[in-house]
Order: C-alpha cells, then structure tokens, then sequence
C-alpha cells in the first residue's frame, strides 16, 4: 500500500477555495454601507448598497454616522480605504459562487496580486544571476569560516533584525526575497533548512504580530478606532521584546538539537534534496576576489534601498520590484556576463520562483470568492454580537480569536482594520476599557493565526524552502501555543490594570 502524501500547497488552497465557494451558499450575505474620502471633491462618499451619496467632509458628519474618528485622519491620508459604517449592516440577496466562478477564482486572484508576483518572479531572476557569477557560493563559504563555533549569532541576528522591519514596517511579503539568501547560509553553518525558514518567518509574524509604528497595522487600526496611534505603545514594547525572545529561544533550542544531532530534524528525510536545491560549494578554494566583493555589495544594497523605499519614500511593488530588476542589471555589467546568457540565466530563475507565484494568486484567489459572495460582512457582523453580556477579561480575550478567525478569510492587516475597526472598537466604550486594547486584539489575533494561517505568506514561504505544511505544523505548534497562553495573560493584564 503506498503512503499517502500531504497535499501540495496549491492543492490545500483549492480544497480552501472550494470550501470558501460552498459557505456562499449556506452563510446569509450582507452588506455595512461604507464610507470613503475623496480628496479631490474634499468630500465623503456613502455607499448604500448599489447607490452613493456625497456629504460633507466634516466632524460633524462622521458624529452624525456615530463614527468616532478625527475628521483629520481622512483629510491627511491616514485612512485611505472605505471604512465600514456602524449600525448599517442588512442582509441582501444572495450571490452563491459557482463551479464557473470557484475556477475562475485563482486566475482573478492572479490578477489582483499581480504586484507581489512580479515582485517574487523578478527576485528569482536575480538570484538566478547571483549564483551564476559565484560570488554568492565564495561570500557564503567566507561567511561560514568567520562564523564558525558561533553560528547561533545568525540565528538571533536574522530573527531580530527582520522582527525590527516587521514591527516598524510591516516587513511581510518582501521576507519571500530573503529565503534562497539565507538558507545556504544556514546550510553552510550545519543547520537544516527549518531553522532558516523559521528565523525569517517567525521573526516576520513576530513583528508584525506586535507592531509599534506599523502604518499598514497599528497606525490605520488606531486611527480606524478613533485613538491615537501611541496609545498602547509602551505595553506592545515590551510585548514584543518578550515574544521575539520566546521565538529566538525556540529557534535556538531546535538548531543545537539538530546541530549535534541531525536525525533530529523534522526535515531530515529531505536533507539531500534540499542541501541539492540551495547548497554551496563547500571548497574552501573557492576565493572572494574584489569583483565579487563588488557584486555583493550591490546585492545588499538592493535589500537597503528598497527598507529605506518602504519606511521613508512610502515606496510599495512597482518600485520595489525596480530596485531589483535594476540591480541585476548591474549586477550582469559588472559580472561580464553575456547579453543572451544574461537573459536566460534571469528566465530561469525567475521561473524556478514561478510555483510560489502561483500560491500567492489563489491564496488571494479565496478572498475573491469571500468578497464577491457577500459573506465578509455577514461573519464580521455576527463576530461583534458575540461578546455581548461578556465580563470584559473574557470579551478581550474572545476578540483575540474573533479576530484569528476572521484573518483566515481577510489576512490582510490594513483591510481588516478598516473593514472592523469601526465596528469592533466601539464595542470597548460598552464594556469599559480602552480602545487600544481591541487594536491590540486585532493585531494579536491576526499575527497568531499567521504562524500557520494557509491563506497568509505561510504556504508561499513553505515552496521556496520545499518544505511541506505539516511538517511546519510539526515545528510551530508548539510555540503557537506558548504564544498564544503568553498573549491572553498579556491581554488580561492590559484589561485590568
């Protein structure tokens, strides 16, 4: 009898689809009105079913639609999407997705996620240069040499700087350009490919988890709740600093576990197609002349340019993907590679990328079918009458799953907290604290069920590293748990004292 495998990730994200079609036809479909700022008119626009409204662009007219948020926020830019309007929820006619429309759902997803795939397919071109010139085999060996007897350090550098981006920028989708990077770096060291993965994904979720002056999290979700975004700021410090340094111990703990002994790693049974897949050169002949030097420096550069983009220019796809695109470019002059060989060695390594690319469009492809079958706010509706008659310890800590259930359907931050903020944060004056603790709610909610959610970066993270999803179930539970007992006594605490 042959063993059964684990499905693909893009066969578990049809089996999400697919199910995702099939509660159109069972969940009631609903709709809040919503209301957004058009800065040419200086006015609001209400949409109310298929028909809009213009009012007035003032405090009064956001008092008047019991929406508790400065009139500032809009005019300024900080909210730039519609926001959902409280009290306006209404069932309407159904709109059940069919097979037509469960197919057509990955290709529409596709389309809409279109800027991270070129962003993904255009970092495995400039991998594809990068291991063609060498200079990424000899920095590599150079690396393992300089680190040897103290590899830990990689570890707990790389966890803690890409947790740093995650909390101050929203470091997420731009992690995938990381991953065929750092695990022949890994690899070199004598770690398995999980401790890689783990540093650049657990650092990720971590700070993003914890977000402090993220404006796609903290900063839209604080001022979609009507408060100011510093509001809470000392408690999710010190929230971040004990997590990241949950998940480094974690980390830490797994790697010298596999370090002495390899039969240890979960991924042990695919140790030598993956050291195939990303492994170096182990020779120590291999010498990193100055032209190489030179290229590395570019390499970097590339990740510097687009961090400062991102944080400082407001920079977002098309201009990182430019970053990248051009610094291959570069990359190719200096490394006097041929035009035509050029050429083929970016295709190539843009289309080894290819499969992630595809998991990202029908991950994308499942919130397609949430959106057009008129469900999303039909459960965020049911979600805010579910703590009613809580003590608010429980209501805190039942708003923390809400909002983990929730983010399987809507994983994106910035869309939750327009789509919940005005709803949910109200619900705080009712039970008697803080709005800022529903913010946090929100972004823990979001950033436990990230650790593992399949319709998040997870499965796309999973491809490159050709790691299955249930051997990361595997490696994560553990700390998901841990995780998550530390964040309910964190939301407690922040309830009551």
């Amino acid at each position: 009898m042959k063993k059964i495998k684990f499905p693909t990730a893009q066969t578990i994200l049809l089996i999400i689809a697919a199910m995702v079609a099939l509660l159109t036809w069972i969940i009631p479909a609903g709709k809040y009105d919503t209301l957004a700022y058009d800065k040419a008119g200086n006015n609001f626009t209400r949409t109310h079913l298929e028909t809009t409204e213009s009012l007035p662009a003032t405090q009064a007219t956001l008092q008047a639609l019991d929406i508790n948020i400065p009139i500032d926020k809009f005019t300024n830019g900080d909210i730039w999407k519609p926001i959902s309007i409280p009290n306006t929820y209404q069932e309407v006619k159904a709109k059940p997705q069919s097979v037509v429309e469960f197919f057509q759902s990955p290709i529409k997803g596709i389309i809409e996620a279109s800027d991270i795939i070129f962003l993904v397919l255009i970092i495995g071109g400039l991998i594809g240069i990068m291991n063609f010139t060498g200079a990424f085999d000899a920095g590599i060996v150079w690396l393992a040499i300089a680190l040897k007897g103290h590899e830990y350090i990689l570890i707990i550098l790389v966890t803690t700087l890409i947790a740093l981006g995650g909390t101050t920028f929203g470091l997420a989708e731009e992690t995938i350009a990381f991953y065929p990077i750092l695990i022949p770096m890994f690899l070199a060291a004598k770690y398995d490919a999980m401790v890689p993965l783990a540093a650049i994904y657990l650092g990720s979720a971590i700070g993003t988890m914890v977000s402090t002056v993220n404006p796609f999290s903290t900063i839209i979700a604080s001022d979609a709740a009507g408060i100011n975004w510093t509001t809470g700021l000392t408690g999710r410090i010190i929230t971040l600093i004990i997590g990241l340094s949950i998940c480094i111990v974690y980390i830490l703990r797994y790697a010298n576990k596999v370090k002495k002994d390899p039969t240890k790693s979960i991924i042990y049974d695919q140790r030598e197609e993956i050291e195939a897949h990303f492994g170096t050169k182990s020779s120590t002949d291999l010498k990193l002349t100055t032209r190489m030097r030179l290229i590395l420096l570019i390499f970097t550069l590339c990740f510097v340019v687009m961090i400062y983009g991102v944080s400082q220019l407001e920079w977002w796809f098309v201009e990182m993907t430019t970053v990248f695109l051009v610094g291959s470019i570069l990359i190719g002059i200096i490394g006097k590679i041929q035009e035509t060989t050029f050429v083929e060695t970016f295709v190539k390594g843009a289309s080894d990328l290819l499969g992630v690319a595809l998991i990202i469009g029908i991950a994308r492809g499942v919130s397609v079918l949430m959106n057009d079958g008129l469900i999303s706010d039909t459960m965020l509706y049911h979600a805010s009458t579910v703590t009613e008659g809580m003590n608010k310890g429980l209501f805190a800590n039942a708003m923390l799953f809400i909002y983990s259930g929730l983010s399987f359907f809507i994983p994106s931050s910035s869309g939750m907290a327009v789509l919940t903020m005005p709803i949910m944060a109200p619900l705080a004056d009712t039970v008697g604290f803080g709005r800022e603790v529903i913010v946090n709610c929100y972004q823990y909610g979001l950033g436990l069920f990230a650790f593992i959610n399949p319709t998040g970066l997870i499965l796309a993270s999973l491809a490159i590293v050709k790691v299955g999803y249930n051997k990361w179930l595997k490696f994560v539970l553990p700390l998901l748990l841990i995780l998550t007992i530390f964040t309910m006594i964190v939301i407690t605490l922040q309830v009551y004292l």
